[in-house]
């Protein structure tokens, strides 16, 4: 946890945490979409579908922390895996895109799989 000092040396802004977190709440909203389309392209139902969901977006999330996220931390010699400098927590960081790009997934897994099959 950071003292005081190390928040005065580094603050952090708050409206740069806020766009992290909407632009990661963009991209998995759109990936979702995406991941709908293949899943309803591939027929995939019922707890196969949502589980190629949850790995694609466990995956997502993973390579844009080793793209955006890890980078700066080497550079600044902080903990691998601590996103709490740029987002609001690091459960938030991993979860909240699973969750926010699901609907969206929902609604193209069903629209592409009824358009394949009819």
């Amino acid at each position: 946890m950071p003292s005081e000092r190390d928040y005065q040396i580094r603050p952090i802004a708050q409206d740069s945490v806020v766009h992290n977190s909407k632009t990661l709440s963009n991209l998995h909203s759109l990936a979702g979409s995406l991941f709908g389309v293949s899943a309803g392209i591939l027929g995939l139902e019922s707890y196969s579908g949502f589980l190629f969901y949850l790995i694609l977006s466990t995956i997502t999330t993973l390579l844009f922390y080793v793209v955006q996220v890890a980078p700066e931390s080497f550079a600044e010699k902080r903990p691998v895996l601590n996103t709490g400098r740029y987002f609001l927590s690091a459960l938030d960081f991993w979860t909240s895109g699973i969750f926010g790009g699901l609907s969206g997934f929902v609604l193209t897994w069903t629209l592409f799989y009824g358009l394949v099959r009819a």
